[in-house]
């Protein structure tokens, strides 16, 4: 199976991800992506949500973080109010 192919851009917009490299990549519909264009380039970067341990993992790496920074939940509250007065 070869990882090249060809499409076109519909008149939406839309571009059509060959059957074989869908198949290849195991992409489903739904499949979330990441775009990236510059000149000549557009890449499309597949992306899914992290797993519920994975999740865990980054929440407690942010949490130790924070308190190493000596972030308090009052700083975190009084950061969101000040963007929302902004708006």
């Amino acid at each position: 199976m070869a990882n090249i192919a060809t499409t076109k851009l519909s008149s939406k917009g839309q571009v059509v991800i060959p059957e074989n490299i869908r198949k290849k990549l195991k992409l489903k519909t739904g499949s979330q992506f990441v775009v990236v264009g510059g000149k000549d380039v557009v890449i499309l970067k597949s992306i899914s949500p992290p797993s519920i341990d994975e999740f865990d993992e980054l929440i407690l790496k942010a949490r130790k973080a924070a308190k190493q920074a000596g972030l308090k939940k009052t700083d975190i509250k009084n950061a969101i109010a000040k963007v929302r007065d902004k708006k």
